[in-house]
């Protein structure tokens, strides 16, 4: 008897369906590797669902870089992943890429993703390995370069063509920098302001704020507009950018009850 073979279960995801399903022939031509193919976005969140209510996780998920601009009308992409919908929102809820990459190192950690890309971009590669990406590969690389990806993943590491590597350590470097600086600033916060600032990032408006924290709207109102004036910016969608750059996490709004006893601040 043989040595069982360990099989590589793989997702090709990608808006161009015929480009999905034929790498996704190519790849299941290797006797280690088990692939399957999804057309969209909201079709692989369904895929990576199925699977793991079955318990068959896939190890790699290929991930188009392009994903969900098919009909966006060539519209500039976002500058970061967004939330990903559940799986349940139908074809009609668009997935980019990122949001993809993000959501499978949320949900399955244990998974890989690797960008295919049909051109080489600093800033979006960089985007990708921030998200999650363990690489960005060309679409038109050979068959065994993306195969040496897909198994060198799974022994994490990190892979990127040779020409992008400068771009992306500038990239990376200069995103490190805006993250320190928004750091400094969000520090330069009171503990109730950075309350405050918290609850704007969960969305929160004056009001909703006033009633989590016990304080009155106008004392809210000077604290947002001391939160303003201290990040440098103008807007509360400005400051909410900013503060998540520094990391700083939402409010908690589910299951969060506090007696405070009902005093004004």
């Amino acid at each position: 008897m043989g040595v069982p073979v360990v099989r590589i279960r793989v997702l090709v995801v990608d808006d161009h369906r015929i480009f999905a399903e034929s790498l996704a022939a190519a790849l299941a031509a290797e006797p280690d590797v088990d692939v399957a193919a999804a057309g969209s976005g909201p079709a692989a969140l369904r895929c990576l669902e199925r699977a793991a209510a079955e318990g068959r996780r896939y190890d790699v998920i290929l991930v188009d870089a392009e994903l969900g601009t098919l009909s966006s009308g060539g519209g500039r992409m976002a500058s970061g992943p967004v939330p990903v919908p559940a799986p349940s929102s139908g074809e009609s809820t668009p997935v980019d890429g990122l949001s993809l990459v993000a959501g499978v190192r949320s949900g399955q950690p244990s998974a890989r993703t690797v960008v295919l890309a049909e051109k080489d971009d600093p800033r979006r590669a960089a985007l990708a390995l921030q998200a999650g990406a363990s690489g960005w590969v060309a679409k038109d690389c050979s068959l065994q370069r993306l195969l040496a990806v897909i198994r060198g993943v799974l022994r994490d590491e990190t892979h990127l063509p040779p020409a992008l590597l400068t771009g992306v350590l500038r990239e990376l470097t200069a995103a490190r920098k805006h993250r320190t600086e928004s750091e400094r600033l969000v520090e330069s916060l009171t503990p109730r302001e950075r309350e405050v600032l918290r609850c704007m990032v969960a969305g929160l408006g004056r009001k909703a704020v006033a009633e989590r924290l016990f304080l009155s709207p106008h004392t809210v109102r000077t604290h947002m507009q001391n939160v303003l004036g201290k990040l440098g910016v103008h807007s509360t969608l400005a400051a909410v950018a900013l503060a998540r750059r520094a990391g700083v996490g939402p409010a908690e709004l589910a299951g969060d009850v506090v007696e405070r006893g009902g005093q004004l601040a």
